[in-house]
């Protein structure tokens, strides 16, 4: 499978909603150890399907949390153990709680931060690279890039869930990014 470049802010695929994944077993696997090896690269903990071009429910994570174990399938387990994991037509439940806020950045948006408030928890209903079943507790850093990720299939990015202040702070980084890749594309499509 060929590498995968990470799309950047203006690239009108971050704002549609993924579609449900389909083909599950070897195909899914490789896609996911691709999505994988580009977020490695980036320096990322968690990406999304829109992120790399593909319109799907799909995202992969790698976090190590030793705080905060998750529930996976009832039973209490270290993130160690699961990671990386890849998480497909997920459905995600945040119980409701008092949000707190977390400087997030997203590797869609380089070198752009600032402060999203979230519930630090999260209820995950997904299917893994075989298909299977799971339904996943976690908290911490591990619920809120469930969170970011899971919203990014849906067409939403963090920039939406900033704080006022911060989406302020952050206007003309993001539109400088969004005016380069909007050139980029403009480019790309004379070449075609």
């Amino acid at each position: 499978m060929a590498e995968f470049t990470i799309r950047t802010y203006g690239d009108p695929l971050l704002r549609m909603p993924g579609e449900p994944v389909r083909e599950f077993g070897p195909p899914l696997r490789t896609l996911g150890e691709a999505m994988l090896s580009a977020m490695r690269k980036a320096r990322g903990i968690g990406l999304a399907a829109p992120q790399v071009g593909l319109s799907l429910q799909l995202f992969v994570l790698n976090i190590c949390d030793e705080e905060n174990p998750l529930l996976l399938d009832g039973k209490i387990v270290e993130t160690a153990k699961v990671m990386p994991m890849l998480l497909a037509n997920a459905n995600v439940t945040v119980p409701a709680g008092e949000k707190d806020c977390y400087t997030e950045g997203c590797l869609s948006f380089p070198g752009v931060t600032g402060e999203v408030e979230r519930v630090e928890r999260a209820i995950v209903r997904f299917r893994d690279a075989d298909g299977a079943p799971h339904t996943m507790e976690c908290e911490g850093l591990l619920a809120r890039c469930v969170q970011h990720e899971y919203d990014h299939c849906q067409g939403i990015l963090f920039i939406d869930r900033m704080t006022r202040p911060h989406q302020l702070l952050t206007a003309a980084k993001v539109k400088k990014i969004k005016k380069a890749t909007l050139a980029e594309l403009k480019a790309a499509s004379k070449k075609t």
